[in-house]
């Protein structure tokens, strides 16, 4: 398997600056002309996974909270609430051009190695 540096490099770098029990583990693989990002979310149902695209930035949120009503707490070693993990893939993405599927304690997202060229709209300007 060949590793081809691009831009998702940069992210994993930012794992080092913070605590990584809240960093969604990330693998990023291309293959026919698109990425294949598959984050593990074990515990986490797919109700509390948000997928926001803003500026660029591809945005993954996931939340996981033990019901522990009623219950004494011995020992917690997995971690509760909020993990979230960004990417910057590029202005030229729109949400229909992204694919993202759930399955067996994974997230799936599929998103074209470069965006869809699309026809810019005619903008009329108005003469006064």
């Amino acid at each position: 398997m060949r590793y081809y540096p691009n831009y998702f490099d940069d992210f994993f770098n930012d794992t080092k600056k913070q605590d990584t029990s809240t960093v969604l583990r990330t693998d990023i693989y291309e293959k026919d002309g698109y990425y294949q990002i598959c984050m593990e979310v074990c515990g986490i149902q797919k109700e509390n996974i948000q997928i926001e695209l803003k500026d660029g930035y591809l945005k993954i949120t996931a939340t996981r909270n033990i019901n522990k009503e009623d219950t004494r707490v011995l020992r917690q070693e997995r971690f509760t609430g909020t993990y979230s993990r960004s990417f910057y893939i590029g202005e030229g993405y729109k949400q229909e051009d992204i694919k993202a599927s759930f399955d067996n304690g994974e997230l799936f997202i599929l998103l074209p190695t470069k965006p869809v060229k699309r026809e810019e709209e005619t903008r009329y300007i108005n003469i006064q």
